[in-house]
């Protein structure tokens, strides 16, 4: 997997730790839409599995997903300011 990370997203990881967990979550409208969620702290009751690819920080994604993405971008956005994931050229999952 070559993971694409812009510069102030690396910084950003770093400074939270040095570790990026990325996962699904779902709606309950809109026919329950699946997105990405990035956070630097794990959140209670989900499994991880770090992956390989990312040079600069530790990545770990959703142990629940059945395929691996070949390339995921990693950006930072500024209001407020958080760190996004993408796959697939969206964050959303289908």
């Amino acid at each position: 997997m070559r993971v694409l990370v812009s510069e102030p997203a690396a910084d950003l990881i770093d400074e939270r730790g040095g570790r990026l967990y990325v996962w699904l979550a779902q709606g309950r409208c809109c026919g329950g839409v699946t997105w990405l969620v990035s956070a630097s702290v794990p959140p209670e009751g989900k499994e991880f599995r770090r992956v390989a690819g990312a040079d600069r920080f530790e990545l770990y994604l959703s142990s629940r997903l059945d395929r691996l993405p070949k390339e995921p971008h990693i950006e930072v956005r500024r209001f407020p300011r958080r760190l996004e994931s993408y796959w697939n050229g969206c964050a959303w999952v289908t």
